[in-house]
């Protein structure tokens, strides 16, 4: 079933095909490297390590204090694990299928 965003354009889908041709860590670092700044790509990974001690159920000031992360950007991150699209569970559990 195809997920219906409402980001959804021609240039988007353009740039996730982009994403999609990647085959390996060191082509991730060299794309992400030019198309993201260094402070894009540090909040990235930083989402993405509060996503998963979320999900591990870690608590805000646990997260806090390993992360670095405010509890704004927490918050904003646990709320996307309750009522976002499922992108986060969908690469969580792929992570851990690995």
């Amino acid at each position: 079933m195809e997920y219906d965003s409402k980001f959804k354009s021609q240039v988007m889908d353009e740039f996730f095909e982009a994403v999609l041709l990647l085959k390996d860590l060191d082509d991730c670092y060299r794309f992400f490297e030019d198309v993201c700044t260094i402070n894009e790509l540090r909040s990235m990974t930083q989402r993405m390590q509060v996503a998963k001690l979320l999900a591990e159920k870690k608590t805000y000031s646990e997260i806090e204090e390993l992360t670095k992360a405010s509890t704004a950007t927490i918050s904003r991150i646990n709320k996307c694990l309750v009522y976002g699209a499922g992108g986060y569970e969908l690469v969580i559990d792929r992570l851990k299928e690995e």
